[in-house]
């Protein structure tokens, strides 16, 4: 029998006014069944368990991640230790059998479906964070958290999410029901964030869900050419990743690395610590599917950067901001909803 006793105690932080106790860092599991090359499911079971045992008890899915393979896997963790995780998963982009992106659906009959539909996926009679996943432009905000908060009322559903939204769009929702997590992209290399979003989060009692903390993988210095990425890896077409943008990144990586040789720690961990100082109640999900990069990302929890080291990361990376687009042209359109 499997020892589910946590060895390491990871610290826990809030999202949102309604008490989600989640691990200061999750577990992205999206590229454990789609978008970065060939996965093992055998083997992504095994990261997951160990995630657990390690206390990394926050895992994030989507229904669109492999066209519900990735909420199936899942369901094999969640059979034996559903007590152990809180589980998120998004609705809203839908996809034909193919993966072709077909469009984004936020209408309260969609809503409800896909809720179904993911539930028994996963085998679970609840989902803990449910968030829609774009921002349907054609679907008043108000009627979709509206369907989603009756999945709240109808037991379904712990709490509720949003992901890549404008301010706008969250303040509305946040009016029709307390919004426990706003999942953007954030990183070194990616701070739109800051600006207004941060901000805002704060003022709704919202927490903030940084996915894509290590830049995709970037910052960890590991990809130096396109060559790096296996056949099939969508970062092979994503802009930040091509041509002279590739080339101007490089120095970026290269000077996260110079500062995490000077901290003692990994690129990637100093990644993740800079991120966990920025928020209390922020949360960075760092995909992998390997063990040694579970370890050494939730080992980053146990960092913490001094106001000096801060200022020295922000100064270096000033100068270097990234080069590109953090997606293709459609991608973009998707944003900001």
């Amino acid at each position: 029998m499997r020892n589910t006793t946590n060895t390491t105690t990871i610290a826990r932080r809030t999202l949102g006014r309604g008490g989600l106790q989640v691990s200061a860092i999750g577990l992205g599991c999206m590229g454990m069944s789609d978008f970065y090359g060939p996965a093992d499911d055998q083997q992504s079971v095994g990261v997951l368990h160990r995630a657990l045992d390690l206390g990394v008890n926050f895992l994030d899915t989507a229904d669109m991640y492999g066209l519900g393979a990735n909420e199936r896997l899942l369901s094999q963790v969640l059979k034996a230790r559903r007590g152990d995780v809180v589980i998120a998963t998004k609705f809203g982009n839908v996809r034909a059998p193919d993966g072709t992106h077909l469009r984004v659906d936020g209408s309260p009959g969609y809503v409800r479906a896909a809720c179904d539909a993911s539930l028994q996926r996963l085998g679970v009679d609840h989902i803990d964070l449910y968030y829609q996943h774009r921002v349907d432009r054609k679907v008043p905000i108000e009627d979709t958290v509206g369907a989603m908060a009756d999945l709240v009322r109808a037991g379904k559903v712990r709490h509720l999410g949003l992901s890549e939204a404008s301010a706008a769009t969250l303040r509305r929702a946040a009016a029709v029901h307390p919004i426990a997590a706003l999942q953007s992209e954030y990183s070194l290399w990616t701070r739109d964030m800051e600006a207004e979003m941060l901000p805002l989060c704060r003022e709704l009692g919202t927490g903030f869900v940084a996915y894509a903390p290590l830049g995709r993988g970037f910052l960890t210095g590991q990809i130096r050419s396109l060559d790096d990425l296996p056949a099939g890896d969508w970062r092979r077409n994503n802009p930040r990743f091509s041509g002279e943008n590739l080339a101007h990144n490089l120095a970026l990586a290269d000077t996260v690395k110079t500062l995490a040789t000077e901290r003692g720690c990994t690129p990637a961990q100093l990644a993740l610590a800079w991120l966990l100082g920025r928020d209390a109640h922020l949360v960075p999900i760092p995909g992998t599917r390997s063990i040694a990069r579970l370890e050494e990302n939730a080992a980053a929890a146990a960092l913490v950067l001094g106001a000096d080291e801060v200022r020295r990361i922000d100064e270096a990376l000033a100068a270097i901001p990234a080069a590109g687009e953090r997606y293709p042209e459609v991608g973009m359109a998707s944003l900001n909803g």
